[in-house]
């Protein structure tokens, strides 16, 4: 028996992407040039530009205007500018939230991973002078500990990604000892498994097993809780709460993503078939085992759908969107086995 993936398709992404960078936003696949760029989505084009393992000149590229993108978004202090209009503008003011933390994991990513030399150079450049901050943000801190432990994975003695991973580590709350809702906010939100592969992230670079333990712990009471019927059913926009009624929509392929990617660093710390089969779950989502039964991106192209509703599927393929299903194939590939 076969148990395949789709490949990563970045036709759709490829077409979204100017000089300058990912329009932010699409009109079914048309980019809507005129809403301009934001960070967070540079941060993740050099996420899944770098992290793919066959690369071609066209990837390269990605990457090559993701990590000049970023370079201009950032203050002296390292703290980050978000949006750029589609004149190259910048429309806010630098600050540490989660486009700063977002910016951290992509240039740490790239500073591990790229094939390109001078991308790796810069990319470590531009972490070491945004890694100078810390936020209040938990979501900001922890997209920023993942791209400091994938940096210490190939410098396991780089200075500023370990005092980030080691301040990180201290702020994390102790379990609250309730087994019905042991997570450590009173609702999930918006990219919930970040906060428990941040912990098996700064875990394991810290050598800390009790750390690492506690993401697993939350992270599969995260996946148990987001599963029904046999398939995944993400939190919703408007989040969720112990006792609100399922399924929630509007669902979004950030989860979904964010989810997968946790799974994906889970099974390197810990051998149960549970988290490949949540990576594969992750994948499946985009391919209609989801709550509505709805086929979440263009196999063609590799757009992915904007939300997930109870009455069909927002069909405008936005950057967040189209590299969140990048991004999950690129996790379940690694996972994809042939039996016999």
């Amino acid at each position: 028996m076969t148990t395949t993936t789709p490949a990563p398709v970045f036709d759709h992404l490829l077409r979204m992407t100017d000089h300058r960078g990912t329009f932010e936003h699409a009109c079914l696949g048309e980019p809507r040039r005129e809403h301009g760029y934001c960070a967070d989505d540079m941060s993740r084009v050099l996420v899944v530009a770098t992290r793919q393992p066959e690369t071609d000149g066209d990837l390269h590229r990605l990457a090559s205007v993701a990590v000049r993108f970023l370079n201009d978004a950032q203050a002296l202090t390292g703290a980050c500018r978000n949006r750029m209009d589609s004149a190259g503008g910048w429309a806010d003011d630098p600050a540490l939230e989660d486009c700063w933390g977002r910016c951290i994991w992509g240039l740490g990513t790239a500073a591990a991973h790229s094939q390109v030399s001078w991308v790796r150079q810069s990319a470590t450049v531009q972490f070491e002078r945004a890694a100078q901050g810390r936020s209040i943000w938990p979501r900001a801190m922890a997209f920023a500990v993942l791209g400091a432990a994938e940096l210490l994975t190939v410098d396991p003695d780089h200075r500023a990604a370990r005092k980030l991973a080691t301040d990180y580590a201290a702020t994390v709350a102790e379990p609250n000892g309730d087994p019905a809702w042991p997570w450590p906010e009173v609702r999930l939100t918006y990219a919930n498994a970040v906060l428990a592969e941040a912990m098996i992230a700064a875990g394991v670079a810290l050598e800390s097993p009790t750390l690492w333990q506690r993401g697993l712990d939350l992270l599969e009471w995260l996946l148990g809780y987001e599963t029904a019927g046999g398939h995944l059913s993400p939190t919703p926009v408007a989040g969720r709460g112990p006792g609100d009624p399922r399924p929630g929509f509007d669902q979004q392929p950030i989860e979904v993503a964010t989810l997968a990617d946790a799974c994906a660093r889970a099974a390197g710390v810990d051998a149960r078939q549970i988290w490949p089969d949540g990576v594969r779950a992750a994948a499946a989502w985009f391919q209609g085992a989801n709550d509505a039964g709805q086929l979440m991106w263009d196999p063609e192209t590799g757009g992915g759908f904007d939300g997930l509703h109870a009455d069909g599927v927002n069909r405008n393929q936005g950057a967040e969107s189209t590299l969140a299903v990048l991004s999950t194939l690129q996790q379940a590939q690694r996972f994809s086995i042939v039996q016999q």
